[in-house]
């Protein structure tokens, strides 16, 4: 065992597929969601800084002075404002037609004209900021003509909602960064993915498995060091993929968003303690199946589909959240989904918690690992090329 586990390491070190699939996955995931939340966060930011080009100001003096006071650019809009927004020269323009500043000083409803192009992504956020600031320019407008005629403005409010928050900030912040889970149980079943392939349906391809088997030892011994090496490289994805993650959530301007995912070294340590079982069957899933491949390509293919496993539950717990029962925990993919989630959120995370995913990830990975040895015994399976 301990031979073939030393052999599959060092030909794995050898495969640039198998170290370009184990160390590309880790980088890129991570550091492109880092990327969009950081496009996202200076979006945002610079949302507030984009002058306003606006069409008639001298029409409404009132408005132009409101939003000069609080700190917006006012500019001259472009000849063509309709042609220049969806051109993207600007992001909107402000128009205020004829007889705004009459219907205002009446107390009729005085109309504005916003002109956006819906269809440019890159300019929501200054179209949100601005539609923003218009609206508490209109109920500034309103309060003050309620006391002019001495009505308290809270009578027009007869309802007032307060939000109740009871998440800490560590779990609102995983509850957005949701994608931080599923990135590192993916890691598990991407990182052994292309050395697995290699040591079962590769080895038979190219004729080396038959040499292999005659050795006097047990079958279980070759397919348990395949497995074993298998599992060092998810192992090193799942830890890799963490520390860029780290990375990301420190070192990106995320922060500017409001949230603040803060892991500690503790936290990170009951995630890798989690997602150790899953790398033990993804893995033993992958020499599995990669053993009923009469090729290299045709075992990538039915691997390809074993990514689903941990991607369907990452995807069910970010859009309407999975349940702590038992019975979820006891499911492997969820249960780990369950436990990483309630980790990076900061929440208590019990015994049972990691127990239940444990017990029933180990006990597909030894299914999985005791069918491989069988299949091996089959002449069937050695020769089938």
């Amino acid at each position: 065992m301990r031979i073939v586990l030393r052999k599959e390491l060092l030909d794995g070190v050898r495969d640039r597929r198998a170290l370009f699939s184990a160390l590309l996955y880790p980088l890129l995931g991570p550091l492109l969601s880092g990327l969009l939340f950081g496009f996202m966060a200076d979006k945002q930011r610079d949302a507030a800084e984009v002058p306003v080009p606006i069409v008639g100001q001298e029409r409404a003096p009132e408005l132009v002075g409101w939003l000069e006071g609080h700190g917006v650019e006012l500019v001259d809009a472009p000849e063509d404002p309709r042609a220049a927004v969806s051109e993207g020269e600007v992001p909107f323009v402000l128009s205020v037609p004829e007889g705004f500043g009459e219907n205002l000083a009446r107390g009729t409803p005085a109309q504005l004209e916003l002109i956006v192009d819906g269809s440019r992504n890159d300019s929501r956020a200054a179209v949100g900021h601005i539609q923003r600031l218009l609206e508490y320019y209109g109920h500034d407008i309103a309060s003050r003509r309620l006391l002019a005629r001495g009505i308290d403005p809270e009578v027009v409010r007869p309802v007032v909602v307060a939000q109740v928050e009871v998440a800490s900030e560590q779990e609102l912040a995983a509850s957005v960064f949701a994608f931080v889970p599923m990135f590192v149980l993916m890691a598990t079943f991407i990182g052994g993915m292309q050395l697995a392939v290699d040591a079962t349906a590769g080895e038979r391809e190219r004729g080396s498995l038959e040499p292999l088997l005659l050795n006097p030892v047990p079958r279980s011994a070759i397919v348990v060091g395949k497995w074993l090496a298998a599992v060092v490289f998810a192992l090193g994805c799942v830890i890799l993929t963490l520390l860029c993650c780290v990375f990301v959530l420190e070192y990106t301007p995320v922060r500017d968003l409001g949230l603040s995912l803060d892991l500690t070294a503790l936290a990170l340590v009951g995630v890798l303690l989690a997602a150790a079982p899953m790398a033990l069957m993804a893995s033993a899933l992958q020499i599995l199946v990669a053993s009923f491949a009469r090729s290299f390509k045709e075992a990538q293919t039915y691997i390809s589909l074993l990514v689903f496993v941990p991607m369907v539950p990452a995807l069910i717990g970010m859009m309407t959240g999975l349940e702590r029962t038992i019975g979820a925990l006891l499911i492997p993919g969820v249960g780990q989904q369950i436990v990483v989630e309630r980790v990076f959120g900061g929440e208590a995370v019990g015994a049972l918690d990691f127990v239940l995913p444990m017990l029933s990830a180990i006990a597909v990975a030894a299914a999985c690992v005791w069918l491989t040895a069988w299949m091996f015994r089959r002449e069937s399976v050695v020769f089938g090329r």
